[in-house]
């Protein structure tokens, strides 16, 4: 029996939203829904699907700027656009933001149904996805960090924090950009990123000579590759 798909539908439309997850669910396809794009930025982070369905005319974080911001964190999970956006200039747009496919509006649902499952089956760009900072590597497939050959012992939410920093590296991160990454829209109490960044150091930093998250006063958190020693 073949594996069911998974996959993530953004539309800030609530009544399209509604009709494709009632026709993908009937025909045996999981959905999660998401409204905007940064809600679903923070559903990749801690989810895995086999296909992305965005609408290009999101607000705030459009479906171009967030199939980016994913294919920037190693992402290579294939992404459908579905936009009302028909000229060529739009569709090279799309595919130079890491697009696999287009859909224009309007649309048979079969044809979109059918597209999934073909998207579902094809070779990743890589197959195994890898970000490296330094002797620093993730593979985003096993969710394994290892450094200088040591596997590093993460809970998921240290994992999607060292995942953030590296993809970000070596851009300096507010507090507030880090919350809204790890959290959301929903932080929680103050002290949680605090203790979660303290406990990533205790995995990440501590068994080694050299420190590679660095703390900015009054800027953020920054990972950096060690300097050699002399």
């Amino acid at each position: 029996m073949s594996k069911q798909i998974k996959i993530l539908v953004a539309d800030d439309d609530p009544q399209i939203l509604e009709g494709l997850v009632d026709y993908l669910e009937f025909h045996e396809i999981l959905v999660d829904c998401a409204r905007t794009g940064e809600q679903a930025l923070n559903l990749c982070h801690s989810n895995r699907y086999d296909v992305l369905v965005l609408d290009v005319m999101m607000p705030r974080m459009d479906g171009r700027s967030l199939c980016q911001a994913l294919r920037q964190e190693g992402s290579a999970t294939p992404v459908l656009f579905l936009t009302a956006l028909d000229t060529l200039e739009d569709k090279i747009l799309g595919f130079e933001a890491g697009a696999d496919d287009y859909l224009v509006k309007p649309f048979a649902m079969a044809e979109l149904l059918y597209r999934i499952r073909a998207l579902s089956q094809r070779v990743s760009r890589q197959q195994v996805r890898r970000l490296c900072v330094g002797a620093l590597e993730l593979d985003l497939d096993s969710q394994q960090a290892i450094r200088e050959g040591r596997e590093l012992s993460l809970t998921p939410q240290m994992f999607q924090l060292l995942h953030y920093l590296v993809a970000q590296s070596p851009r300096v991160i507010s507090r507030s950009e880090l919350e809204q990454a790890l959290w959301g829209e929903e932080p929680p109490e103050s002290d949680a990123l605090r203790s979660l960044v303290y406990q990533l150091r205790q995995k990440l930093d501590k068994p080694f000579a050299h420190p590679m998250l660095q703390t900015r006063r009054g800027q953020g958190i920054c990972l950096l590759e060690t300097e050699s020693t002399t």
